[in-house]
């Protein structure tokens, strides 16, 4: 991980002390969105699923010793994950869902779709916890290239229908159940 052009473009700045991570917010914004896709207003459960990706994220730079500075702080957020060599795909992803999710809010955009939203709370689930492995993987020196390879090779955290024989978020909602 090699992040001299970042703070060299002052898209991230040093800390003066690393921080463990609390992924506590994270994991109540999953859960906001979850009864957000369920109440219908699946433009918000988007934006509360990117959030969790978001402050998970920023988690993993406050216990590398980094946080962004500047005034696209989401924008750099990803920048330095891309650096990180963590899970490329599913970075891209959200980098997108980030464009998405700033067009909804100044209005730029039309309504996110039920499927969007809850493909996006599906992967956001994944992310997060992708990011707690990757933590534990660097806080025990365990080499973190490894994870990428296991992610290919079958991953638990991105569920599909077919992989879990549960129904998702949508068809909960069509079935009147809430998600717990």
């Amino acid at each position: 991980m090699n992040f001299e052009g970042l703070l060299k473009n002052k898209i991230i700045e040093k800390l003066n002390k690393k921080q463990e991570p609390d992924f506590s917010s994270a994991e109540k914004d999953l859960d906001t969105a979850r009864d957000v896709f369920l109440s219908g207003h699946f433009d918000w459960a988007l934006n509360i699923a990117y959030n969790a990706v978001l402050l998970s994220s920023r988690e993993l730079m406050f216990f590398l010793g980094f946080r962004p500075i500047g005034k696209e702080h989401h924008k750099a957020v990803f920048e330095f994950l891309k650096e990180t060599n963590f899970e490329p795909d599913l970075v891209e992803y959200f980098n997108k869902i980030r464009v998405i999710r700033n067009k909804n809010i100044y209005g730029e955009s039309d309504d996110i779709t039920e499927s969007l939203a809850d493909e996006s709370i599906i992967k956001a689930e994944g992310f997060v916890q992708k990011i707690r492995t990757f933590v534990q993987k660097i806080r025990t020196g365990e080499k973190v290239g490894s994870l990428k390879k296991k992610a290919r090779i079958g991953n638990p955290c991105i569920r599909s229908q077919e992989q879990t024989k549960e129904p998702n978020i949508v068809e909960k909602r069509k079935q009147g159940v809430k998600d717990e």
